[in-house]
């Protein structure tokens, strides 16, 4: 059961930074994973009314304020369209609508879940995060760092001509993924990211000119399979290390034929 005593709505970044010191207060985020647990919270803090609940889109780049919901960055036609849509597909399958009205990308991102399948797919996208005290930092370096009490702001995603596939295996729809993979196709690189191994997300870049012909079926599933050993896999409920490693050899297999970009190596 989750007791909080004291309710903070910030009126700054730096209010809430500073209660955020205290081990026993915390950012509330969407509260929905948080509300699951049992945990005791002096002073809950609300990120609300500090205008970080917005997607915004210039020429080099789309900034999304940590207090967006998982349902708008799924719903934004010009988010999706820039990356083949991959966005919304890593998200349409967490849970519901009504849970996805309610989840934020900060509490997500900054939770860093080994479940996250939005943390899979930005990890392929040119990411990065900006951090109050910490600063602007690529995404791909922040799910490393040691977890601390600064303040998630915004999530960038740089514009560039890469294609990008989003693939998961999941038992049921809403359930969380067996294993998830992303994969993106940049022109010199390629980007592949699995997750739910069911460690957080890892991602891994490969030149494009050691990419085999995708139109070789026996060549391309060879590849998939020496590209999945690479990763390290564990077991539970969901399935074992040894089954999730099979999924995601099959995965990233199906990811490279699907990218839009791929018939150009």
């Amino acid at each position: 059961m989750l007791t909080i005593k004291n309710y903070v709505r910030a009126e700054s970044f730096e209010e809430a930074y500073q209660l955020n010191q205290k081990r026993t207060n915390m950012v509330l985020g969407g509260m929905l994973w948080l509300k699951m647990g049992k945990r005791n919270v002096q002073t809950a803090i609300d990120l609300s009314g500090l205008g970080i609940d917005q997607i915004e889109e210039d020429e080099d780049k789309f900034t999304i304020g940590a207090m967006c919901s998982l349902r708008e960055l799924e719903m934004n036609p010009l988010l999706n369209d820039c990356y083949d849509g991959v966005i919304a597909e890593s998200l349409q399958h967490i849970v519901g609508v009504q849970f996805r009205n309610c989840a934020t990308i900060g509490g997500s991102i900054f939770g860093r879940f080994g479940f996250s399948d939005i943390l899979t797919c930005l990890l392929t996208l040119d990411t990065y995060v900006e951090l109050y005290q910490g600063g602007i930092v690529p995404l791909r370096d922040f799910i490393n760092l040691p977890r601390d009490n600064d303040i998630l702001l915004r999530i960038m995603i740089r514009k560039d001509k890469r294609s990008a596939v989003y693939q998961s295996f999941r038992m049921t729809r809403t359930d969380f993924p067996i294993v998830a993979s992303a994969v993106s196709l940049t022109e010199d690189k390629l980007y592949l990211s699995l997750g739910a191994r069911p460690m957080k997300a890892e991602v891994l870049e490969i030149n494009r000119s050691g990419l085999p012909d995708r139109n070789a079926e026996e060549e391309l599933t060879n590849f998939a399979k020496d590209t999945a050993k690479k990763f390290k896999y564990g077991s539970n409920m969901r399935g074992s290390a040894k089954y999730r490693e099979h999924l995601a050899a099959i995965s990233v297999c199906r990811a490279l034929k699907g990218l839009e970009g791929g018939a150009l190596w």
